[in-house]
This record gives structure tokens, C-alpha cells and sequence, in this order.
């Protein structure tokens, strides 16, 4: 007899994914139908026009086929003879020196080519190229042990609940709205969700009143806290937290002996001039906290690569005793390692070409050229929807999405507005309900990444649209 619905794990049954949702799903079939669909429903830069970086493909080409350089599937020289021409010389015009530099130092790195497992943790000269990035970014020494290269932070987050959560009564804190991986794969694990609010109507920053509100409404429940999620840059919101506030979540989850789980894939998408990225591990080191454990996330998918498809990434982790290191590591082996050509992009990305490099000064134009288009289409798409009668929008002051807020009639839902939405303009958003909103609030999740025309357009169906909504 076929495996039924009745045989599956209730956490599995439980799970729920909003981003890729029965919207979406509708919108797949009247795209099929013949229907033009404006996708904003995920941060997905490349599927939605955005080129990937010129340095970033050329070091990736030459990883995938050494030969290009003259040089064998394990980065070893092919040149059989003193008359044989120097890769340089057969292949220059095609692939700028330091990109080859780069390519090479992967693959020596590699040891085996990128057809082979590394080891679990990733490949070591990759990890301390890391390591490097997060000491000039940060101004802190970072362990190049403690990082795990993943297939992208969606994989981290995974490790990272997967460790802390042991059993049902294992809470774990949730920023709402959030991004719907962290409720999804809580429940996938059997764990406990502990949601805490997020102050829509101060920029979405985070209460130290609502978080030990949320915490002891928890304890009460018989509920283990063990950890706090925080993403900053924010998805959904697009706030981005500034130093104060990142402290006073550090001294929160010191004072309740909580675990830092701080996503921060977004820490290249800030928008305006008077707001900074400040990492969690830059100010944890500013305040001499060393006894809260510490997992950190970034990802090659968002920023100005937008290389969601070669799925890379990395967590650092800090605070965390050895063996428990040593689990982390043998979950990690599990999979044997992440994808290599997601950990030579990761290369790329905290590796970027020097100034006076032959590949800056492009790598330079094409990086400034997507985060000021990302920038312009952040304030447009924000001052538009804020515009609209019926919906108020918070300024994207980070991330790549808009989560307006919108009056409803009565009896209807976020999920009804969504749909109706669709089936009326063509335009995919997600419900608010999918992130998790105030009760008695509505939202819907939209993304910045359209062109500049097509994010025009998408305010005039929407304004349309909220005019006849009944």
C-alpha cells in the first residue's frame, strides 16, 4: 500500500511555508493560464532582473573549469613544456589576473576541485578568508573553526535550532513578523515557538518591556526557553536596528541565560545615510560579553550578489564550548559538506577584488549600480504605498521588501485581500498572517526587486485595486 497522509509526523503536517504558499501556487496556474504575473512575493534578485557581479561569474568559470587557465581539475598546471604559452598569455583578455589569483587560491585550497567534498566545516582557506572579512568589518579577532560554511543561511538556521532544541518543552524567541523558515523549522523539530513583538509604530524595533513580557508569558507555560532569533537587517520589516538596541537584546538574553541566533543576511542592504549595519559579534565584543552563545548567519542569496541559486553561506559562532562545537561539526558531516561552488561565490563575497585590481573598478560600477537602484526603488515603493488610502507603510530603511499594513472590511482576511489581489491585478504578495502580525492588524509582504517601471506599476494596481476592495 502507497505511503498515506495518515502515515506523516504531525510536525511535518504542521509546517508551513508562506513565502512559497497556496498564493503563489495560484498565481503559478493563471501564469499558465496566459496571465501576466508581477512576482513580489521573494527576495530572489537574479530570477527578478538583477546581473550577477562580472568578478563573481569569472572566478566561479575558472573554479568550474581550470583547464581555462591551463591548469587540471585540482588547480595544478597542465603545462607540459617551457614552449607551451602561459595560461596568462592564451587566456588574459578573456579573464582579468586577479581573478585568476582568486580562482587558483580556491582550488589549492580545495586540494581535490570543486567536483569533490571538502571537509565538513568547509573548505579551511575559505573559512579564513572569513574569518579575515569579519575581522576588518567588525574590528574583532573571529576563529576561522568557528565558522561552517552552509548551502546558505536557510541550512544554518537549520544546525543552529537543530542544536538547541532537544526536546517539546524548548522554546524558542521569534520576532513578529518573521521570516517563516524560523516557525517553520521550529516545528519541524518539535520545539516550542515563543512569539515577541516587534513596535511597528517606532520603526519596528524590538521592547526590552515586550521581551520579558513574551519571555515570562512562556516560563508560566512550562515552556524551556532556550534562545532568541533576531534578523537584522529585518525580514519582513526592513528596519535595521541600531547599536542601542542591539545591546539591550544582548543584555536580555544574558540576564535570562538565552542563546543569540542573529540573522544577518541583509547587513549590505541599507538604505539610508544615517543608519549603519552594527554586527551582534561587534557589540558583544564592545561589552566584554563572553558568556551568551552567539550563531551567526550571512548568505551569498541577498546583498548586492543576489546568488540565491548557488546556495552559500556561512555561520560564526562564539560562546559556545567545545563539545558542543563537536556536535555541531558531526551534524554538520551529516551532509558531508555544503556545495562547493556556493562556498568558492562565499569566497567571492568576503573576498572582493582590491582597490588598484585590474576587476575593482567594475566590480565597483556594478555593486554601486544595484544598491542605488535598490535604494531609489525602496523609496519609491514605500512612499507609494503609504500614499495609497488604506495603507500606511513604514519607510524600508534596510532588506528588500515592504510590509505595509492595511484596513480591511469587516470579515475579511489578509489571505482574501492577497488572493483577491492576485486575480484582480496580476500582482503576487504574501499575507502578513504568513509572517505574523499584531492581532487585529492586516499586511502583506512585497519585494523592492522589480524594476523601477515595474514597481510603478505595481503601486497603480494596487492603488486601483484598494479603491474597489469591498
Amino acid at each position: 500500500m502507497p505511503i498515506r497522509l495518515t502515515d506523516l509526523s504531525l510536525t511535518v503536517l504542521d509546517t508551513q511555508y508562506a513565502v512559497r504558499g497556496p498564493i503563489v501556487a495560484r498565481a503559478a496556474e493563471l501564469e499558465k493560464a496566459g496571465r501576466k504575473i508581477l512576482y513580489c512575493n521573494i527576495g530572489n534578485p537574479q530570477a527578478l532582473g538583477q546581473k550577477p557581479l562580472s568578478y563573481v561569474r569569472q572566478v566561479l568559470a575558472l573554479c568550474e573549469y581550470p583547464e581555462l587557465m591551463g591548469l587540471d581539475h585540482k588547480g595544478i598546471a597542465e603545462r607540459s613544456s617551457a614552449a607551451d604559452p602561459l595560461p596568462e598569455q592564451r587566456f588574459g583578455s578573456a579573464f582579468p589576473p586577479d581573478a585568476i589569483e582568486a580562482a587558483r587560491h580556491i582550488l589549492e585550497g580545495t586540494k581535490y576541485g570543486l567536483g569533490a567534498y571538502s571537509e565538513s566545516k568547509g573548505v579551511l582557506a575559505i573559512r579564513k578568508a572569513i574569518a579575515r572579512f569579519i575581522t576588518e568589518r567588525d574590528g574583532i579577532e573571529s576563529d576561522p573553526n568557528s565558522i561552517f560554511l552552509s548551502d546558505g543561511a536557510s541550512k544554518s538556521v537549520e544546525l543552529a535550532l537543530r542544536i538547541l532544541i532537544s526536546g517539546p518543552q524548548d522554546g524558542i524567541m521569534l520576532p513578529i513578523p518573521q521570516y517563516p523558515l524560523y516557525d517553520a523549522t521550529i516545528t519541524l523539530f518539535g520545539g516550542r515557538k515563543v512569539p515577541y513583538y516587534l513596535d511597528e509604530e517606532r520603526g519596528w524595533r524590538l521592547s526590552r518591556e515586550l521581551l520579558d513580557k513574551a519571555f515570562m508569558d512562556a516560563v508560566r507555560k512550562g515552556v524551556k526557553v532556550k534562545a532568541i532569533c533576531v534578523l537584522n537587517p529585518g525580514n519582513p520589516t526592513g528596519a535595521v536596528l541600531d547599536h542601542e538596541n542591539i545591546a539591550m537584546i544582548i543584555d536580555f538574553a544574558r540576564s535570562h541565560d538565552l542563546s543569540i541566533i542573529t540573522d544577518e543576511v541583509y547587513q549590505e542592504d541599507v538604505y539610508f545615510t544615517d543608519f549603519r549595519f552594527y554586527s551582534f559579534a561587534k557589540v558583544m565584543s564592545e561589552k566584554g560579553v563572553d558568556n551568551v552563545s552567539l550563531f551567526s548567519l550571512h548568505s551569498i542569496s541577498k546583498g548586492f550578489l543576489g546568488e540565491c541559486g548557488h546556495r552559500g553561506g556561512y555561520m560564526e559562532i562564539r560562546g559556545v564550548p567545545g563539545e558542543v562545537v563537536d556536535q555541531i561539526t558531526k551534524l554538520q558531516s551529516l551532509s558531508l559538506c555544503s556545495n562547493l561552488p556556493g562556498q568558492a561565490v562565499t569566497y567571492c563575497m568576503v573576498t572582493p577584488p582590491k582597490e588598484g585590481s585590474p576587476s575593482h573598478d567594475l566590480y565597483i560600477r556594478e555593486r554601486d549600480a544595484i544598491m542605488s537602484a535598490l535604494r531609489d526603488r525602496a523609496a519609491v515603493l514605500a512612499h507609494g504605498l503609504d500614499g495609497i488610502h488604506g495603507i500606511d507603510c513604514t519607510p524600508i530603511a534596510g532588506a528588500m521588501y515592504a510590509f505595509p499594513r492595511v484596513s480591511l472590511p469587516a470579515g475579511r482576511t489578509d489571505e482574501d485581500y492577497c488572493l483577491a489581489l492576485l486575480e484582480a491585478t496580476g500582482v503576487c504578495v504574501v499575507p502578513g498572517s504568513g509572517f505574523g502580525q499584531l492581532p487585529g492588524t492586516a499586511h502583506f509582504r512585497t519585494t523592492i526587486l522589480p524594476s523601477m517601471d515595474e514597481i510603478r506599476d505595481e503601486i497603480s494596481l494596487i492603488a486601483d485595486f484598494q479603491a474597489k476592495y469591498e
